[in-house]
């Protein structure tokens, strides 16, 4: 168990923009940060954090919540594993008692995979540093790529013992399950019941999420055995999607973010060598085929990637597919090769930091000049093949979603073709109209099930729900200045000489959550929206038992479903400001309004529509009961009409206070 004094630490210590920055590129939008969302696709950004309330609102997904629950939602942490990440990541030492066999035993599936992770991670890197084989043949590997021993301790290289169960028999031996080193690949477990090392003899390339946690190996074999993989992964697990991963993302975030340019190359080695020469920027897609998912995991901390190839032509032609999958996101793309026989590895060993920045500022070239110039060769004087390359080019900028960035791309392609815009246009408003067309089709399909189901299941009602929005007020402002002291007017009534009634103002001071509360009492109204009602009476509880109100400490309370409410309405403050609500009878606070004055409106708001409300009511019932005697209910609605108009009354004099 961690103890309560280091949470709170976290707590007080962890920023919701520095946590949130470390996955996200944020950027400034007046008192907040705005960002692409990093838990859906998506081209215009929707996801907010507030720094003043250290909380974030992902407004495309409709999660949200303060610096532990992003890291849980987008690393998938349980709670402790989400505390220990922070207090590294702060560097703040961890009270907490070393886990029993029996915490082991109860750890859910996943978190399970991820600890055989970790440990596996740990014991190939002390076989490989502790061990005779380890460092004859792991570490004088690395050693002759150039690799140092702080950045084989950076990456966490290892090495897997040539015996064929040494890695499961230390894992069965430290009380992993073998069920759970089977599930991530480490162990293969055949079906006559025998096991052994999936890595054995190989050096290891453990691989990280954006958070630095495990989820997989790559090996690399060091003999000559023709019929083994060269390079083989971890297969596919709960934990581990080759898809969804980026080599170096966890070492490279921070960099990417701040040059505002990813690096992306192929292999582990590419990774390893360049951020050793000070080019920190750089990731790769483990030697597989560029992904969407990879290509939005670097999309979150930048628009612009330069692609860095091999001299080797063939390799050239079979990767330039990912750069048609790179423009589709909207991003900027650069590509710089390397002299015939240097890989981004060979090439950064040998080159000066200084020079190798140079290297690339002189060779990266834009994409369209890129294509040109590699497949050009192709055709040379053939028409045919020309007229290819030509559409195959003007395909790829089909592919750009900004118009601006298209016209002008298709300038640099007439020119660098020698062909007129015109025809290049034609080709491209063709390309243009066909996805479209595709488009349009999927969407009258969809719209097609959409209204089938919506006849079928739900009848739609576009009238604003006046008393949720009304509700929903009320929390808002007790979020926002519930403990904060007003004064707020009163009218009481008090005979005057003639013995007549008159009503007298005083002036009160209440904290605001109070004066909510009293005027609810009062009029012995209850909030019906449940989670409204939950967290109406959380709050109240809290405020009375608290003496200042602080969000992050709030929501730690919460459980998950009312915490996420209350990170949305926070949010929602912030991003939408209500239009035309006077129409519906709710008053919106304006810049110069008080905190008394919004709280007054929104409370005479609410009795007002109660009241209303009981009127139909009695509308209602005089209308079904023609044949009864009504005097009784026209005297209740003419009652509670005179309430109405005092109401009225008593707001447009709070309104007129400030106008």
């Amino acid at each position: 168990m961690i103890s309560k004094a280091t949470i709170d630490t976290v707590y007080e210590t962890a920023r919701v923009e520095e946590v949130i920055g470390d996955f996200v590129q944020l950027k400034r939008a007046g008192s907040n940060y705005k960002g692409l969302s990093p838990f859906s696709d998506e081209r215009s950004p929707s996801f907010m954090v507030s720094p003043v309330k250290q909380i974030w609102k992902d407004f495309s997904s409709g999660k949200g919540g303060n610096a532990i629950a992003f890291i849980m939602e987008h690393e998938h942490f349980s709670y402790p594993e989400a505390i220990r990440y922070l207090a590294k990541k702060y560097n703040i030492e961890i009270e907490e008692t070393e886990q029993s066999q029996e915490e082991k035993e109860q750890a859910g599936e996943k978190e399970s995979m991820y600890l055989v992770s970790e440990f596996a991670a740990k014991f190939f890197q002390n076989t490989m540093m502790n061990t005779d084989e380890g460092k004859s043949v792991g570490l004088s590997y690395f050693k002759e790529r150039g690799f140092t021993n702080d950045t084989i301790k950076k990456f966490g290289l290892g090495y897997s013992p040539e015996a064929w169960d040494a890695f499961t028999k230390e894992g069965l031996g430290q009380g992993y399950k073998l069920d759970y080193l089977d599930k991530v690949g480490l162990t293969i477990l055949r079906e006559d019941g025998k096991h052994f090392d999936r890595f054995k003899g190989r050096v290891m390339f453990p691989i990280q999420s954006m958070s630095g946690r495990v989820l997989g190996f790559g090996g690399r074999i060091l003999t000559n055995d023709k019929k083994a993989a060269k390079y083989l992964n971890s297969p596919e697990s709960e934990i581990y999607h080759k898809s969804k991963v980026l080599y170096g993302i966890y070492h490279a975030k921070q960099a990417i973010a701040k040059q505002d340019n990813c690096f992306l190359c192929e292999g582990y080695t590419d990774v390893i060598q360049m951020q050793q020469a000070g080019i920190e920027n750089v990731v790769s897609s483990s030697g597989t085929a560029l992904t969407p998912d990879q290509i939005r995991l670097i999309n979150r901390l930048t628009k612009n990637i330069t692609v860095l190839f091999d001299g080797d032509a063939a390799g050239l032609r079979a990767s330039i597919r990912g750069i048609d999958l790179i423009l589709e996101e909207g991003m900027n793309v650069k590509v710089c090769t390397f002299p015939e026989g240097d890989d981004p590895d060979s090439f950064a060993r040998k080159t000066p930091h200084d020079e190798l920045l140079l290297y690339f500022e002189n060779n990266a070239m834009d994409f369209i000049q890129f294509k040109a110039s590699l497949l050009m060769k192709d055709a040379k004087n053939d028409p045919i093949k020309k007229a290819e390359l030509i559409r195959d080019m003007v395909n790829s900028i089909s592919k750009i979603p900004d118009r601006i960035k298209r016209e002008i791309y298709i300038q640099e392609c007439s020119r660098i073709m020698d062909i007129s815009e015109e025809v290049l246009f034609n080709t491209l408003a063709q390309l243009v109209q066909k996805d479209i067309s595709e488009v349009g089709k999927k969407q009258k399909q969809d719209q097609k099930a959409f209204e089938v189901y919506k006849n079928e299941n739900i009848a739609v009602n576009t009238k604003v729900d006046v008393l949720y929005e009304l509700e929903l007020k009320i929390i808002e402002i007790l979020l926002l200045y519930g403990n904060v002291e007003e004064d707020f007017e009163d009218f009481v009534y008090k005979a005057n000489e003639e013995g007549e009634l008159q009503e007298i103002k005083e002036i009160n001071k209440y904290k605001v959550f109070q004066r909510i509360y009293l005027s609810l009492q009062e009029d012995e109204v209850e909030l019906g929206t449940p989670i409204f009602k939950d967290i109406y009476n959380d709050l109240i509880s809290y405020f009375n038992e608290n003496e200042k109100f602080e969000i992050e400490q709030y929501l730690m309370r919460l459980s998950p479903e009312l915490a996420q409410e209350v990170t949305t309405i926070l949010m929602n403050d912030e991003k939408v400001s209500l239009h035309n609500w006077e129409a519906q009878q709710i008053y919106v606070k304006q810049k110069g309004e008080t905190i008394s004055q919004y709280v007054s409106e929104t409370i005479l708001t609410l009795r007002w529509f109660l009241v209303n409300k009981i009127i139909e009511e009695i509308k209602s019932n005089l209308s079904n009961e023609i044949d009864s005697d009504n005097s009784e209910n026209l005297s209740m609605a003419m009652d509670y009409s005179k309430l109405v108009n005092n109401f009225s009354n008593k707001l447009g004099r709070v309104m007129s206070r400030y106008s």
